[in-house]
């Protein structure tokens, strides 16, 4: 196997063997580019980043600056949004569902080192994969970390770390992160803990 065969499959590799950093020097191009494309030509951002993205829906903002590590392995459905300083670690797949929001300084990592310090200066590393379902929100300074499956309608709340995985429907927040509750019918009627709507097209 070569060593991105070895990457894509979660087992050790080595990061500079086999053309991976001429792969990862080719993404950090197109992101430099997107990171300082001018305000002016915003229409240019979806194209952008399905040159950088392994797949995409329609509708997708991510708000710059971004970075990733090869951007292939990312993929984001429909009406995917991310604020500022989004990075993504994505030496294994990372699988985005549908209405994703993603706060500011989110960090999604995939990619891991050995505990031990000899086997770590080796040189190997790894990457399991992540998964988010779709309706997801993450709060601003989350970290998920490598392997991690997010369910479907999951609220993270700001300054968690996702260190295992998290089922549909709840909110789930803390170092490291725990379900708080269940998301239930009465939710709909608030747009912020005791605040209810005061319109009718929500």
């Amino acid at each position: 196997m070569t060593q991105k065969e070895r990457m894509l499959a979660g087992l050790p590799y080595k990061a500079w063997l086999d053309g991976l950093s001429e792969e990862r020097l080719e993404n950090k191009k197109r992101i430099y580019q997107y990171n300082h494309l001018p305000p002016e030509q915003w229409g240019e951002q979806t194209e952008l980043l399905k040159q950088i993205f392994g797949k995409t829906g329609e509708n997708i903002c991510v708000e710059a600056p971004f970075h990733c590590d090869y951007g292939y392995n990312i993929q984001v459905g429909e009406n995917f949004y991310a604020n500022y300083n989004l990075t993504i670690l994505d030496v294994g797949k990372v699988r985005i569902g549908k209405n994703v929001l993603i706060a500011p300084n989110v960090s999604i990592y995939t990619a891991g080192h050995p505990i031990h310090p000899e086997s770590r200066n080796s040189g190997y590393e790894y990457g399991l994969d992540v998964t988010i379902g779709d309706n997801v929100w993450i709060g601003g300074n989350t970290c998920v970390m490598p392997g991690v499956t997010i369910g479907n309608n999951v609220v993270i709340g700001a300054g968690s770390v996702v260190t295992k995985d998290i089922p549909d429907n709840v909110i789930a927040v803390g170092v490291p992160c725990r379900v708080l509750r269940e998301i239930t019918q009465a939710d709909r009627e608030f747009y912020y803990k005791d605040r209810r709507f005061d319109v009718d097209d929500y």
